[in-house]
């Protein structure tokens, strides 16, 4: 009885399993986070420090460098190794922003501003929503039409945003 028991599971059980794993990570925050107006970026230093601490998710190390990464490293006109080598100093966030000004590009105000509102809406009408729907499906948000951008959807995934 045992064995059909667990033969048994329905579509919405696997899902509530999958949801039930869904966790924020600690130390790790919401791509919606800024520092000095520029947002992703925090982010992307926990991601740095949690890897060389050896607390970042395995899945999550494919990705590190590229993605909304590289996409943060070109606007700064930074090399991602030196941005590693940098933030593994021990620097605060503002310390490795301020860093990434001197060695690279500091934007102006409205610069970030059309950063933001990019990185913001990415996903969004635009050629990531074809894989935002995809990431969607994966991750069990199929249903969820509050999910509009990249950046809610790792929110809802993390935990951040209720499901």
């Amino acid at each position: 009885m045992a064995r059909s028991a667990q033969c048994s599971r329905t579509l919405a059980d696997l899902l509530n399993l999958h949801l039930c794993k869904r966790m924020q990570i600690p130390n790790l925050r919401s791509p919606y986070d800024q520092i000095n107006g520029l947002m992703y970026f925090p982010r992307m230093l926990d991601k740095i420090r949690l890897h060389s601490e050896g607390k970042l998710p395995e899945d999550y190390i494919p990705n590190l460098g590229g993605g909304f990464d590289e996409r943060a490293i070109h606007f700064l006109r930074v090399s991602y190794d030196d941005l590693v080598a940098r933030t593994k100093q021990g620097a605060t966030d503002e310390e490795v922003l301020n860093w990434c000004f001197q060695n690279g590009h500091q934007p102006s105000t409205e610069e970030i501003e059309v950063w933001n509102e990019f990185m913001r809406k990415r996903g969004w009408n635009d050629p990531g929503s074809e894989r935002l729907m995809l990431r969607k499906n994966e991750g069990g948000f199929s249903d969820r039409d509050d999910i509009q951008t990249f950046f809610d959807f790792i929110d809802a995934d993390e935990g951040r945003k209720d499901l």
